[in-house]
């Protein structure tokens, strides 16, 4: 026989029970005794950061490690960018100071001495870590000539690079636009449209091979992230170091790839639509092609015009395999409106206009670089896309996808030789 003084109500137990831990909202737990001072959580928060800040700070202020230091300085650590030549009696060399501050003293022109004016954040010749500046000098070049041209700091350090087949830089004009966007409607817009022409033909496939032509997609996307990838290192040894090119070149490969994911989660949830797939495809090759315009436009901005129309046309045929990417998806299932394919089409060819146009205005072996990765994360996020698509519905270890795979990576390196030879 049960008594209420023994056993008390369920009421007279509520007080014990707020001491215990609630799960929130968010699947957190919040302890009280967690707080014991009741100081804000907030206050909690930032508590280790201001902490770690006094600490570096008292650090830095010490000076512990004075009595381990070599007496040497830090090796001077200057890089010539790019160099222009915007006249027959002008050489500009485009450079950055990647050490500590220098003062430039003295500019070599196949190894004559010579005059020369530093257009830099300060008044004189004198550049900080990080800075960079243009260093002009009056000089009357031949066109089609070879020029050493050196700068030397106040330690006595030399930087040189050299001008192979000096041409004038044709610089901004509205010609030289008009130029660039021709050139980017046919190397860009141009192929990707003609090959969204085979959009009628994929819906009328088996889905065996339409998912063989999924895989030859994926196969193309594979093929142009790796070759970006490539290039974008590459790009990266041109990076001052201050900037550290090769991990620049990671963060924008990774952050890509969570971004994209990202967005297609939040727009289609778990499993994207086909047609986000299609965007996202259509996204990563317009990212890839505006770094191809980006290396067209720094091309015509230092002189080097001779981009003759066999050129061109190996763009496009190169180019003309992205089309039925961003438009293999779509095949399946009801037609989207036109408006989307017209929006696809901008979207994966008309990046190579505006790359052109910021390639001649800025020629930043940075933002090449950075392009350039970016456009690989959102490359290999679509390929991982694609690949959760056909497995959905089947195998990816199925013969057909496997060999589409393998014919897309052939079919891009054997179009990629026409850019290259």
């Amino acid at each position: 026989m049960s008594d209420d003084r023994d056993f008390p109500s369920n009421s007279d137990t509520e007080p014990e029970r707020e001491s215990e831990p609630r799960p929130e909202a968010d699947g957190g737990v919040t302890r009280q005794e967690d707080f014991p001072l009741d100081i804000s959580r907030w206050v909690a928060a930032i508590a280790p950061i201001v902490l770690l800040a006094l600490f570096v700070g008292g650090f830095l202020l010490a000076t512990p490690l004075a009595g381990i230091q070599g007496g040497g300085e830090p090796l001077p650590a200057v890089s010539i960018d790019y160099t222009t030549l915007p006249d027959g009696e002008t050489i500009r060399l485009h450079v950055t100071n990647n050490g500590p501050p220098v003062e430039i003293t003295q500019v070599h022109v196949n190894e004559a001495n010579w005059q020369f004016d530093v257009s830099s954040p300060g008044d004189d010749a004198r550049l900080g870590t990080g800075e960079s500046a243009t260093v002009e000098i009056p000089y009357h070049w031949m066109a089609g000539y070879d020029y050493d041209v050196a700068i030397m700091t106040a330690d006595g350090v030399t930087f040189g690079t050299t001008i192979v087949a000096a041409h004038q830089s044709p610089g901004i004009t509205t010609q030289i636009l008009w130029t660039l966007a021709v050139i980017g409607f046919f190397v860009g817009i141009v192929p990707v449209t003609l090959g969204m022409f085979w959009f009628p033909f994929l819906r009328t496939m088996p889905r065996t091979w339409l998912h063989a032509v999924l895989a030859f997609s994926a196969g193309i996307l594979a093929f142009l992230a790796v070759d970006a990838g490539f290039e974008a290192f590459e790009v990266a040894e041109r990076v001052p170091t201050y900037y550290a090119g090769p991990l620049l070149v990671v963060l924008g490969i990774v952050g890509a790839v969570l971004v994209v994911q990202a967005i297609m989660d939040w727009g289609s949830g778990d499993e994207p639509s086909r047609l986000a797939l299609a965007y996202s495809a259509a996204l990563g090759i317009g990212l890839h092609n505006f770094a191809e315009g980006l290396a067209i436009g720094s091309a015509f901005a230092i002189g080097r015009t001779s981009l003759g129309a066999f050129l061109i046309v190996g763009f496009m045929i190169h180019n003309v395999t992205e089309g039925p990417v961003f438009v293999a998806p779509l095949a399946e299932g009801d037609r989207p409106a036109l408006s989307h394919f017209a929006a696809l089409g901008l979207l994966a060819g008309a990046p190579v206009i505006l790359g052109g146009w910021i390639g001649i205005a800025t020629q930043s072996p940075i933002l090449s670089a950075l392009f350039l990765a970016i456009g690989v994360g959102a490359l290999l996020q679509v390929v991982f896309d694609i690949g959760d698509l056909v497995r959905s519905s089947g195998s990816l270890r199925a013969a057909p996808n496997l060999a589409g795979f393998g014919i897309g990576l052939f079919v891009m390196y054997a179009t990629d030789l026409l850019i290259v030879l």
